[in-house]
C-alpha cells in the first residue's frame, strides 16, 4: 500500500485544499474534451468547398443560361444530395463525442484532508483517494489500495461481461461499475489521460477519405479539367471561323454541360442508396455512403471469434469423470447462473455447466463464495453439509484445479493422485483443448484447517464449446476464393483460437500469436510478420489498433469488427469498422457499418454488394467516359476537318441528357456479375490503364463514325440539316448501343437496361419525326435508307468492344 500511495505521492489521509489547486492547476480537470464543434450551419457550407461540386455549379448555371432549365434543376438536385450526404456524415462523428462525455460520472467520494467528501468528479485530481461501494461507478482511473472481496464490470470499455475481481495494485477504470465489495482507491489518471479520454482523442479525428471518394474525385477532376480546355479550343477555333460570338460560345458551353460528367455524381448517390437499402434488408446497417463501396475493396477482414464466428452459446460436448455424481453436484451448485423459464441468465460458462447438470438433485444452502478472478482462475462456494461441518466446493482452470488437489475420488473411493493419475488427466486436458473445447476442471474437499482453496480432491472435467455459426465456414470460404483474407481476433485461449480457425478454415499455413507476444514486437519486427499472421489469441481491444494500423500501412482495405467503447479507436482506424448490432453506443457510432445479427456471413454478403455496385460504378463511368470522349473527339475532329459542328447547342444538351439519363441510372443498379465472388477484391483507380484504353478506343470509334457519316452527307449535298440531323441520330444510337456493352454478365435479367434503352430510343424517333420538336432541336425527317446506315454504323460500336474483349486482357 505504501509503494502505491508513494508513487502518487499523497497518503491514506487525502490530498489537503492547497495540494488540491496545486495540481488541478498542473494537470487539469477530470473532463473529457472535445473540439469545439463546428456549427451546423458552417458544417453544411463547408460541403460545397469542393472542386467537384464547384465545376456542377458551374455547369448549372451554362445550362440555365442557354435556357436548359431542367438540366440545370437535375444538376442542382445532384449538389444538394452529395452535400447533404457530406452534412449527415460529419454530424455523425461529432455524436460520437457526445456518447464518450456520457461515460464521465457526475460525482465521487474522496479522502481530502482525512474528511470523506462527496464532490463533482471534474474536480479529481491526481493522488485523490476515492471510496468505493458495492453500486459505485469509477470517477477516473485508479489504482486499487485495498478491496473487500471488489468486483467490478468493465463491459463498457472491453466488451467482455464476466465480473472482474480486482485486488490492492489492480487499476480500476473511469466508467466501470462496483458489482460487490467495496475499496479504497488512488487517482492516477483523469481527463483525457485516461483509458476513455485517449479513446476520446482518437474518436475526434478527421475521418480519413473513403477509396471510392479518393478515386471518382480524381476521375471528376480530370474530365472536368479536360472538357474546360476542349472547349476553350473549340470556341477560338470556332471564332476565327468567322462564326458569330454568341453561337460560338453558345455551342462551347453546351459542348461543357455535355463533357462535365455532372450525371456522375447523382448516379453515384443514386447506386449507393439502393446498394444501402438492400444491405439493409441482410441486417447490414451502413451508416456512410461512400463505405458502401469500399467493401467491395475490402482486402483483409479482422473477426472477433465470440458471437461473431461462433453462436455464443456455450454447450457441454464432452467430459471425463472419477465421479460423475459428485461432478454433477459441483456444476450446479458451484455456479451464479441460473434458468428462468428455460432461458439461460448469467455467465455463458456458468450457464451451459448448470444447464447440463441442472437434473442433479442436491440442496445444499450455500454459506460463502470466492468469486472467478483472473488470477486465480478458480470459483469456490462453501455449503452448510450438516451442523458441524462445511463442504467447499471448486471449479476452474483444469490444470490449476488439478495442481490444488492431492486425492481424487474414485466413484467413492478416496485415492492419493499419483504420476500415473495426473498424467492420465493431464492428457484428457490436451485432448478437449485440441478439439477446441474450453476445458473446466472439478474438485471438493470438506473443510479443514487449510485454505479453501488447497488440498482438494479431483472429481472430473467438463468440456464445452461455443459451436461455429451454421453459414461460417462457408462464408470465410468463400472469403479466401474471393482473394480476402480473413484474421481471428479473440480473447480466447491460444490452443482454443486455433482449432476452432483451423475448423473455420481460417488457419492454413499462416502463423499465430499472442497479445504479450505481440507487446514485445517492436513495430518493425511486427511489419515483418504481420501479413503471415492468420491468429491472434489472447488480445486486449487496446491492440487492435495496432493490428489494424500495421495492416493498412501495407495498403490494404481493412475490416475490423468490435463492440466495446475500446474497439472504437480501431474500428475508427479501419477502412471499414463494423460493429455488433448489442455492442455499445460509442462502438456503433465510430463504425461504418453496423451488423444487426452480429454475423460473420453478413460481412461476407455486405463485401458482396459492396463488389457488384463497385463493379456498377466502373459501368456506369465507363459508359459516360466513353461518350464524353467521342463527344469531345468528334467537336475536334470536325473543328480540325474545316467542317461545320455536326451538333447544335440543344443537340449536344440532348446528348447529355441521353448519357446521364435513363441508360446511365440503370447501369447503377445491374445485376451481380457471375464471378462476382471468384477473383482478388479491386483496389487500383476507376479508370484503369485497360479500361483507359477501351474507352479511348470506343470514343475513336463513335468519333470516326459521326464524322465519316457527316462529311459524307455533306459530299452527297444532302444538305447541313439533314446531315446534322443524321450525325445526331448517330451518335444517340452509338450511346444505346455502348450501354448495351456495359451490361452485367449476370444471371439477373437486364430489364431496366433495355426499357431505358427503348424509351431513349422512343424520345428521339420524336425529335426527328415531331414538328413541335423539329422546330426546337433543328432537325429533318430521315429515310428508311439513312435508318440502315445508322444502325450498321452504330453497331460498330459493339463489334470494336468484343474485339478489345478478344485482345485486350
Amino acid at each position: 500500500m505504501e509503494d502505491i500511495l508513494s508513487r502518487f505521492d499523497t497518503s491514506l489521509e487525502g490530498l489537503d485544499k492547497n495540494e488540491v489547486l496545486k495540481r488541478q492547476k498542473e494537470y487539469g480537470l477530470n473532463i473529457i474534451e472535445e473540439r469545439k464543434p463546428t456549427p451546423l450551419i458552417n458544417l453544411f457550407f463547408s460541403q460545397f468547398v469542393d472542386i467537384l461540386i464547384g465545376l456542377l455549379l458551374v455547369a448549372a448555371v451554362a445550362s440555365y443560361a442557354i435556357g436548359d432549365i431542367i438540366d440545370a434543376g437535375v444538376i442542382l438536385l445532384a449538389v444538394l444530395l452529395n452535400v447533404i450526404m457530406g452534412f449527415i456524415q460529419e454530424y455523425r462523428s461529432q455524436k460520437a463525442v457526445e456518447s464518450l462525455k456520457s461515460f464521465i460520472v457526475k460525482t465521487a467520494v474522496v479522502r481530502r484532508n482525512n474528511t470523506v467528501e462527496k464532490i463533482n468528479s471534474e474536480e479529481l485530481t491526481i493522488g485523490d483517494i476515492i471510496i468505493l461501494e458495492e453500486g459505485d461507478k469509477v470517477p477516473a482511473d485508479l489504482v486499487l489500495i485495498e478491496g473487500n472481496n471488489l468486483t467490478c464490470d468493465e463491459s463498457s470499455l472491453t466488451g467482455e461481461s464476466e465480473a472482474v475481481k480486482k485486488e490492492s495494485g489492480d487499476n480500476l477504470y473511469m466508467d466501470s461499475n462496483i458489482l460487490s465489495g467495496n475499496g479504497i482507491g488512488v487517482v492516477k489518471s483523469i481527463g483525457m489521460k485516461t483509458e476513455i479520454g485517449e479513446i476520446a482523442e482518437v474518436v475526434q479525428q478527421t475521418d480519413e477519405d473513403t477509396p471510392l471518394k479518393v478515386k471518382v474525385g480524381n476521375l471528376g477532376k480530370t474530365l472536368s479539367l479536360i472538357a474546360i480546355a476542349v472547349c476553350i479550343v473549340i470556341f477560338i477555333l470556332e471564332l476565327f471561323k468567322g462564326i458569330p460570338i454568341v453561337e460560338t460560345f453558345m455551342t462551347a458551353v453546351a459542348l461543357a454541360v455535355a463533357a462535365i460528367p455532372e450525371g456522375l455524381p447523382a448516379v453515384l448517390t443514386l447506386t449507393l442508396a439502393l446498394g444501402m437499402s438492400e444491405m439493409a434488408k441482410s441486417n447490414a446497417i451502413v451508416r456512410k455512403l461512400l463505405s458502401v463501396e469500399t467493401l467491395g475493396s475490402c482486402t483483409i477482414i479482422c473477426s472477433d471469434k465470440t458471437g461473431t464466428l461462433t453462436e455464443n452459446r456455450m454447450t457441454v460436448v464432452d467430459s471425463y469423470y472419477t465421479n460423475e455424481d459428485k461432478t454433477f453436484e459441483i456444476g450446479k451448485l458451484c455456479n451464479n447462473a441460473r434458468i428462468n423459464n428455460g432461458e439461460t441468465i448469467g455467465d455463458q460458462t456458468d450457464g451451459a455447466i448448470l444447464k447440463f447438470c441442472q437434473n442433479h438433485n442436491s440442496k445444499l444452502t450455500r454459506v460463502d463464495e470466492i468469486p472467478l478472478d483472473s488470477n486465480r482462475k478458480m470459483m469456490t462456494t462453501i455449503h452448510s453439509l450438516n451442523n458441524e461441518n462445511n463442504i467447499v466446493f471448486t471449479k476452474g482452470a483444469p490444470e490449476i484445479i488439478l495442481d490444488k488437489c492431492k486425492h481424487i475420488d474414485n466413484n467413492g473411493s478416496i485415492e492419493i493422485i499419483d504420476d500415473i493419475i495426473k498424467e492420465t488427466i493431464l492428457k484428457k486436458i490436451d485432448e478437449m483443448s485440441a478439439n477446441a473445447l474450453r476445458v473446466i476442471g472439478f474438485a471438493y474437499k470438506i473443510e479443514d484447517e487449510t485454505e479453501p482453496e488447497e488440498n482438494l480432491i479431483f472429481t472430473g472435467l467438463l468440456g464445452l464449446t461455443d459451436p461455429p455459426k451454421k453459414d461460417a465456414k462457408k462464408a470465410v470460404s468463400d472469403c479466401i476464393k474471393a482473394g480476402i483474407k480473413v484474421k481471428m481476433i479473440t480473447g480466447d485461449h491460444e490452443k482454443t483460437a486455433c482449432a476452432i480457425a483451423k475448423d473455420l478454415g481460417i488457419l492454413t499455413t499462416g502463423r499465430v500469436i499472442t497479445g504479450n507476444e505481440l507487446e514485445k514486437l517492436t513495430t518493425e519486427e511486427y511489419l515483418e510478420i504481420a501479413d503471415d499472421i492468420q491468429v491472434y489469441a489472447r488480445v486486449k481491444p487496446k491492440q487492435k489498433m495496432r493490428i489494424v494500423e500495421a495492416l493498412k500501412s501495407s495498403n490494404n482495405i481493412v475490416a475490423m469488427t468490435g463492440d466495446g467503447v475500446n474497439d472504437a479507436p480501431a474500428l475508427k482506424k479501419a477502412s471499414i469498422g463494423v460493429a455488433m448490432g448489442d455492442g455499445c453506443d460509442v462502438a456503433k457510432e465510430s463504425a461504418d457499418m453496423i451488423l444487426q445479427n452480429n454475423d460473420f456471413a453478413t460481412i461476407v454478403k455486405a463485401i458482396e454488394g459492396g463488389r457488384k455496385i463497385y463493379d456498377n460504378i466502373k459501368r456506369f463511368v465507363k459508359f459516360q467516359v466513353s461518350t464524353n470522349v467521342g463527344a469531345i473527339l468528334t467537336i475536334i475532329g470536325t473543328s480540325l476537318l474545316s467542317l461545320p459542328l455536326p451538333f447544335n447547342p440543344v443537340q449536344l444538351l440532348w446528348l447529355n441528357i441521353v448519357m446521364d439519363g435513363p441508360p446511365a441510372q440503370t447501369l447503377g443498379i445491374e445485376g451481380a456479375e457471375k464471378d462476382l465472388m471468384q477473383h482478388p477484391p479491386e483496389t487500383g483507380d476507376i479508370l484503369t490503364r485497360k479500361t483507359l484504353t477501351e474507352i479511348l478506343i470506343s470514343g475513336i470509334v463513335m468519333a470516326i463514325g459521326t464524322i465519316a457519316m457527316f462529311s459524307y452527307q455533306l459530299s452527297i449535298n444532302a444538305g447541313e440539316k439533314k446531315a446534322m440531323t443524321i450525325a445526331f441520330t448517330l451518335f444517340v444510337m452509338y450511346q444505346l448501343f455502348n450501354a448495351y456493352n456495359r451490361k452485367a454478365n449476370s444471371q439477373k435479367r437486364s430489364t431496366y437496361l433495355y426499357l431505358a434503352i427503348i424509351l431513349s430510343f422512343v424520345l428521339q424517333l420524336l425529335i426527328i419525326y415531331l414538328p413541335q420538336l423539329q422546330i426546337i432541336f433543328r432537325t429533318t425527317p430521315i429515310g428508311l435508307i439513312d435508318w440502315m446506315m445508322i444502325l450498321i454504323i452504330s453497331f460498330t460500336i459493339i463489334i470494336s468492344e468484343k474485339l478489345m474483349n478478344m485482345v485486350i486482357k
